[in-house]
């Protein structure tokens, strides 16, 4: 590989996505002898970690989605371009991507993709109209504007029915975000809102963990999946496990009890799915141009030992786009994946090794931990497994190490420090628009019925509860 070339030009690497992969491919590309375009269909570097304490209040958006552009700024040989990448063209070495209705087609030498995941409703994509997940900046706001105006609906509703139906809030998935999630709208109920309604309890609210497997953060092993159930079901949340979604609507959720086959029915307004992911549909195009290439169920690609594709060893898949047994789809897999791609572009172009020379790749696991609750989560790192205090300032300790930026850093201390040794949080701000906006743009760009009739129908219960 030589960094020079046929046309005089420095050898071009080509980053597609912003995430942790595509930012820290760049990072350790920033003094190498190349030009570096990074290309994402978003402006910002999204830490989605911390996407649940956006929607229920604690941080803004600016705190853990920084602009990609000021990220990189100082790294002299990278471009970003904005637009959502439609085709890559392995033989002639190309990417096209699109920006409204402008393509922009930028050749390419290597290849680094890690475009991440999407929310994965197993078949039934019909869920997302009335269930959102959790993976974009656009589904933490609306979560918030469906959770806090679930409480304000109850403060307006004529029945009890309707007041039970609005405090009655559904979590599908009880990995990571899930319990994360099902426990800030716990604690967003019993501590921030409490006194705040005249009609109805905040504390009174009904919190639905729903989970298709038999335990709780079940890749974590028992302990520490009982820890967290016990502290769930301490702060009131209702888990209730081997229950398999089979409905969704605008009204509630159907239940199937996976062991005993019965059929039960949750009234709630406002659900949120974490229950699976996809990998994003680039994973298939490039398993279907290369020769060999394969895809596993979720549409991650199944790489190569040094995270290429088969037939072409300069374009690298990283990140949750990749398929590699024991590597987990979170920010480590990623930032360390994109590190060795990085690495292998840079030895190559020193003449150090070819690509045939390459060492496979090897992740290091640094352990994983997720939060229950202020002031306890459960934390494994090796063998070691502990939850409580310790575990949580774990967390807060490696979250915001991967923050980008001192600011960002600053002030999510101190979001944290006033949302957690008070009642109040900073960013309480929600808006119909947040609730609608999607709604109606899948019902406008998509022709899509259900979110037609999701529309009618929200829009129906607000007039019925104002009215």
């Amino acid at each position: 590989m030589s960094n020079a070339t046929a046309g005089g030009r420095r050898h071009r690497v080509v980053v597609v996505g912003s995430g942790f992969g595509g930012l820290f491919a760049a990072r350790h590309l920033r003094r190498a002898d190349v030009d570096v375009v990074l290309i994402s269909k978003t402006s910002t570097h999204l830490f989605q970690p911390l996407l649940y304490q956006v929607a229920t209040g604690i941080l803004s958006t600016g705190e853990i989605a920084p602009a990609t552009r000021l990220v990189v700024r100082k790294y002299a040989n990278t471009q970003v371009l904005l637009g959502d990448v439609q085709d890559i063209d392995l033989v002639n070495r190309t990417v096209t991507s699109r920006l409204l209705s402008q393509d922009t087609v930028t050749p390419f030498d290597s290849l680094i993709v890690a475009t991440g995941a999407q929310q994965s409703y197993f078949g039934n994509d019909q869920f997302a109209t009335y269930a959102p997940g959790m993976k974009t900046i656009d589904d933490a706001l609306e979560l918030r504007a469906r959770i806090l105006g679930s409480f304000e609906e109850a403060e307006l509703a004529q029945t009890q029915e309707d007041r039970d139906r609005f405090t009655t809030f559904v979590v599908v998935g009880a990995g990571p975000t899930g319990v994360e999630l099902a426990g800030q709208i716990s604690e967003l109920a019993n501590r921030t809102l409490a006194g705040a309604f005249r009609s109805i309890d905040s504390r009174e609210s009904r919190v639905v963990l729903v989970e298709g497997a038999n335990a709780v953060l079940a890749p974590m092993g028992p302990k520490l999946g009982g820890k967290a159930h016990a502290q769930l079901e301490k702060m009131g949340v209702e888990v209730q496990l081997n229950s398999m979604v089979t409905g969704v609507d605008a009204r509630g959720v159907t239940i199937k009890d996976s062991q005993t086959g019965d059929i039960r029915r949750i009234e709630a307004a406002c659900k949120v799915w974490s229950a699976g992911v996809q990998a994003s549909p680039l994973g298939k195009m490039l398993a279907e141009r290369s020769k060999g290439t394969e895809t596993d169920r979720a549409g991650r690609v199944v790489v190569e030992p040094d995270l290429t594709i088969k037939g072409y060893p300069n374009v690298f898949v990283v990140g949750d786009l990749m398929a590699v047994p024991g590597v987990p789809g979170m920010a480590q897999g990623a930032i360390q994946g994109a590190t060795y791609a990085a690495e292998q572009i840079k030895k190559e172009l020193k003449g150090k090794q070819t690509p045939a020379e390459r060492k496979p790749f090897h992740y290091l696991n640094k352990g994983s931990m997720a939060t229950i609750s202020r002031f306890n989560a459960v934390c494994q790192i090796g063998k070691l497994e502990f939850g409580g205090f310790l575990a949580w300032l774990a967390w807060l300790a490696l979250h915001l190490y991967y923050l980008i930026g001192y600011r960002s850093r600053i002030v999510t201390v101190f979001q944290w420090f006033v949302s957690f040794s008070g009642r109040n949080r900073g960013q309480m701000a929600a808006t119909e628009q947040w609730v609608f906006a999607r709604l109606a743009l899948e019902a406008l760009n998509g022709n899509d019925e259900d979110a037609r009739e999701a529309l009618e129908e929200t829009g129906t219960d607000s007039k019925e509860s104002t009215g």
